[in-house]
């Protein structure tokens, strides 16, 4: 038997723990090409809040996870093996590699050289590839350039400042509270502000006087339509999340066009989804390993202890209370 999280009934604002009921589940015996797996640790995003958004009402709710496999007759993920997949909220798991979606790959656990294996779900996982990708390939940085992230103390955030620094720029980061702003300092943020606090044109003028060249946007909404005010002409904006509106499920905001700001300042404006992006992710992984080892790049986790805390984990992101990746260990 395994257990799992189900939808208990429809978001309205931002969830709680109202929203998810656990059930258990009959795990069968694997077929042939299958396996059988058992959570090590889970991430909680809030992305979710969208997919979930419209779900029928019990059914098990998407998530990632890393998990070792138990049972096994698939000869590629043999008994012991770590493998990450979206497994969905359950702590054990029947998989048949054939039926999963190609956008929802499931990846075998690299080498991690003794690290903690929850760091392939964040820094070496979705978050950190996201970050990687959506800032290397679509914001296409140059050294010199002024970048600004703002949710800069999340997963992707955090990672996106210190490619940044990595790559030759100055970076500037917003956060909502001054630990946070304190921890992005202390990766090298050249510039941080705490958005409840400072106006926010009042602060990119005092910390962006020449303007933006890059944007790196995990909020959405009003606030990043007034980050493009402050950009130089031909800047790049990589639309990456949008946690500011997930919560809205009647409307979204209004707020000013963006267009004629687009066009006179020739801005470049792309989405990025990590799923259209599977075939950059060894790679990329690779790279953020690397710097993870030089000592170029750290992270920070918010764990949660067992498998009940699943909820509890998921309606904190949307209160502020995460620094860097989210995480449930089972």
């Amino acid at each position: 038997m395994g257990k799992a999280w189900v939808l208990a009934k429809e978001f309205e604002g931002n969830p709680t723990e109202a929203n998810f009921r656990q059930i258990d589940e009959k795990i069968p015996a694997p077929k042939q090409g299958e396996f059988v797996c058992e959570a090590i640790c889970l991430t909680v995003d809030p992305y979710m809040r969208t997919v979930m958004a419209g779900s029928a009402v019990g059914k098990v709710l998407m998530g990632e996870q890393v998990a070792r496999v138990t049972e096994s007759k698939n000869p590629e993920y043999p008994v012991g093996s770590l493998v990450q997949g979206y497994f969905g909220w359950r702590n054990r798991a029947l998989v048949n590699p054939k039926e999963n979606p190609d956008a929802l790959k499931i990846h075998t656990v690299p080498n991690l050289g003794g690290k903690d294996p929850s760091i392939a779900l964040g820094v070496l996982g979705m978050t950190g590839v996201t970050a990687y990708l959506g800032f290397l390939d679509v914001c296409q940085p140059k050294a010199g350039d002024v970048v600004f992230v703002n949710g800069a103390a999340g997963a992707v955030g955090s990672v996106v400042g210190q490619i940044a620094k990595i790559k030759g720029c100055t970076v500037i980061g917003s956060a909502g509270t001054k630990e946070k702003c304190d921890w992005l300092k202390s990766l090298g943020f050249d510039q941080v502000f705490n958005y409840k606090q400072t106006k926010l044109d009042d602060a990119l003028k005092a910390c962006a006087p020449k303007g933006i060249d890059c944007f790196y946007d995990n909020v959405g909404g009003e606030a990043s339509y007034h980050v493009l005010q402050h950009m130089n002409n031909y800047g790049r904006m990589c639309v990456c999340g949008a946690i500011s509106t997930y919560s809205n499920d009647s409307e979204q905001p209004m707020v000013p066009s963006p267009f004629f700001t687009i066009l006179v300042k020739r801005l470049k404006v792309q989405g990025f989804v990590i799923f259209d992006w599977d075939s950059k992710f060894e790679a990329s992984r690779a790279e953020l390993l690397k710097w993870v080892n030089e000592g170029k790049l750290k992270f920070k986790e918010t764990i949660h202890q067992g498998f009940n805390t699943m909820p509890k984990a998921f309606a904190s992101l949307f209160t502020g209370a995460s620094q860097g990746k989210m995480i449930v260990k089972v």
